[in-house]
């Protein structure tokens, strides 16, 4: 059921025991969720989601891990941070000017490379 634990426990190469005692449960329980045969309670889905610092959604297989930045500069239900600061919507701008000029350049520097 809660396959994406597995893969998000691996993504961070911690063992079930690990993991477990982070969480401050058993190991067995652990593993009950991750075998499918434990349905987690609301507040062991909240406590994966802080532990793994993602959405209970997407544990759960509801929602992708990708968000459209050009989507967030309109919504103002969801602040992004840097370095514990608040992203202002110039800033987030900026950073999507500058990711796309930074593309542009590495495109264009690989189809030098290519020519020459």
């Amino acid at each position: 059921m809660l396959s994406r634990l597995v893969t998000l426990r691996k993504s961070r190469k911690w063992s079930m025991q690990e993991t477990a005692d982070r969480l401050e449960i058993a190991k067995s329980t652990y593993a009950g969720y991750e075998y499918g045969y434990r349905e987690p309670s609301l507040q062991a889905l909240s406590d994966f989601a802080d532990l793994f610092e993602t959405s209970v959604d997407h544990i759960l297989g509801r929602s992708e891990q990708s968000l459209e930045l050009t989507k967030l500069i309109e919504k103002e239900s969801i602040a992004l941070t840097l370095d514990g600061e608040s992203l202002s919507k110039e800033e987030l701008i900026d950073f999507i000017v500058f990711t796309r000029m930074k593309r542009e350049i590495s495109t264009k520097e690989t189809f030098i490379k290519k020519e020459a």
